[in-house]
């Protein structure tokens, strides 16, 4: 799809949140590829945090987020599989005001080309709180730039046509 380039770029405040009970920020490669990608892309590095697969550590980081104002979006990588630790869509699903339910839906289309019925193992997620955008990415890094490049670098750039999630931002909270 196109961008629009008569309209000017809007950098938006996004916070990273990487989702593990092992890594660091020196290991810590998925959270690395989205900060780096949306620098390129113009953004702005918000805030970047590790928290374990503990619901009341995610509930709190993301909370905090949430009801800071200068973060418009937060992005998380990590937690979303089928094992008895991974526990980040549980945990966004009880913060979400409205689920964006096509951002996981669109996020297995484009891995199935990729990883094929693997995907299945994904429960990426996105939607809505206090009028901050979340979106939770699997750990891996190739979910993490299949997320990015494909979904969030387009949605998140207020000159892609014919719509995309920065331009409803003001709408948020009506």
């Amino acid at each position: 799809m196109p961008l629009d380039n008569s309209l000017k770029f809007l950098p938006l405040n996004i916070a990273i949140l990487t989702v593990s009970d092992t890594r660091t920020i020196e290991n810590d490669t998925s959270g690395q590829i989205l900060v780096d990608r949306l620098i390129d892309a113009g953004h702005v590095l918000a805030a970047r945090a590790i928290v374990r697969d503990e619901k009341p550590d995610l509930t709190a980081q993301l909370q905090k987020w949430i009801n800071d104002p200068n973060i418009q979006v937060i992005i998380s990588t990590g937690g979303t599989g089928l094992t008895g630790r991974d526990i980040t869509p549980e945990v966004f699903d009880s913060l979400y005001e409205k689920e964006i339910k096509g951002f996981g839906e669109m996020f297995r289309l484009i891995s199935y080309k990729i990883i094929g019925t693997s995907t299945l193992q994904s429960r990426a997620t996105g939607g809505v709180a206090n009028g901050t955008y979340l979106f939770a990415l699997p750990g891996s890094n190739g979910a993490c730039k299949d997320g990015w490049d494909n979904i969030l670098k387009e949605q998140l750039d207020i000159r892609f046509r014919p719509c995309n999630f920065a331009e409803m931002m003001p709408r948020l909270i009506e």
